[in-house]
């Protein structure tokens, strides 16, 4: 069940490959990410000592909790991936050009994962493509509809 779309996210990246990773949180957290409390907008995934790390990812309070004190909603968050992802993934960042943006937040099973993708920035006249290619696919189904 998806929990938080990331739709920026494809508007201004072309992806080229989507990874799915596990997503460390703590209580509280786990339960405003199940609510639906959270958004993706501005996201980005970093590497540090070997792990790789979700930032500026902003899960709100869960109000049931009560009053959290010293909660940060953007604080950097692990992700579960296998090392040898990891490894893989450091060197497409090395690349120039091409950053990893999450996608989406989901449960699987009773887990809550991230899907991440390897993504290159889009020029200013590819998002005009795609806005031109929407709003024509639209007249069709418009048209094929009456």
């Amino acid at each position: 069940m998806s929990l938080a779309q990331n739709k920026k996210a494809l508007f201004d990246y072309e992806i080229l490959e989507k990874f799915e990773a596990g997503l460390v949180l703590t209580g509280a957290e786990t339960k405003a990410v199940k609510d639906g409390q959270v958004s993706l907008k501005g996201a980005y995934v970093t590497f540090h000592n070997g792990d790789a790390y979700l930032l500026n990812a902003h899960v709100s309070a869960y109000k049931p909790a009560g009053k959290l004190v010293d909660y940060d909603p953007t604080r950097s968050r692990q992700l579960l991936l296998r090392q040898k992802e990891i490894r893989y993934l450091q060197g497409k960042t090395q690349e120039k050009g091409l950053t990893i943006v999450p996608l989406s937040v989901y449960t699987k099973q009773r887990f809550i994962k991230v899907e991440i993708a390897v993504g290159r920035g889009k020029q200013k006249y590819d998002k005009r493509e795609t806005i031109k290619k929407r709003d024509l696919d639209r007249e069709v189904k418009r048209s094929l509809k009456n």
